[in-house]
């Protein structure tokens, strides 16, 4: 089966390609396609609600079964007003570069005695087609907890910032200097179980 993944986000693509590549599902992403990609404007309160704007939008445009996922930030020791949620690179009605998420979050970090524990929690829509669609924002969608510190790693990859502030929470090593684990560890498994029930029998 053939589904549009409603992202240009290479990285979140290949990861759920990874997840879903035993289930026979072949994904291809809106870069795939060769043509204008509408803007959609991600304008819900929850991860869910992003996700189902994204995904009704994508279908609107394009009549093939599609999926789109979106992501919040969540920190274990942090109050619930105080959580970026979705809102992890809006801070202050601003929109943050790399380098200045960088210093805010390592900044927070550090009010908390240099590391918070956090992890990425996910919300998937998909829609197969007018009548039939599936969405989910279970903890299985989460990634297993890290550490987010406040003295960042020297390595920077455009788009992923905080990357440079992750550490894996068992070692407490910096996911860039691991070859076999990043901070998407522990979701792959539970966006597996999502597609393979939704799609059980096509």
């Amino acid at each position: 089966m053939k589904l549009l993944c409603g992202t240009t986000n290479e990285a979140k693509m290949n990861s759920i390609k990874r997840a879903v590549q035993p289930l026979g599902v072949h994904i291809m992403g809106l870069n795939d396609l060769n043509c204008a990609i509408p803007q959609v404007a991600e304008t819900g309160t929850t991860l869910l609600e992003n996700a189902r704007i994204k995904a009704n939008a994508y279908y609107e445009a394009f009549h093939m079964p599609v999926f789109s996922c979106d992501s919040g930030l969540y920190f274990d020791e942090v109050r619930e007003d105080q959580q970026p949620g979705i809102y992890v690179r809006r801070v202050q009605g601003r929109e943050l570069s790399d380098e200045e998420m960088i210093a805010y979050y390592g900044a927070l970090a550090q009010q908390y005695g240099g590391t918070l524990t956090a992890r990425y929690r996910n919300a998937i829509c998909l829609i197969l087609d007018e009548t039939t669609s599936y969405e989910s924002m279970d903890l299985s969608l989460a990634t297993e907890p890290f550490l987010l510190v406040s003295q960042p790693h020297p390595r920077r990859v455009e788009g992923f910032p905080l990357d440079a502030l992750s550490k894996d929470i068992k070692s407490g090593i910096y996911y860039y200097d691991m070859q076999e684990k990043d901070v998407s560890s522990g979701l792959e498994n539970g966006v597996q179980r999502f597609f393979a029930q939704a799609l059980k029998g096509r």
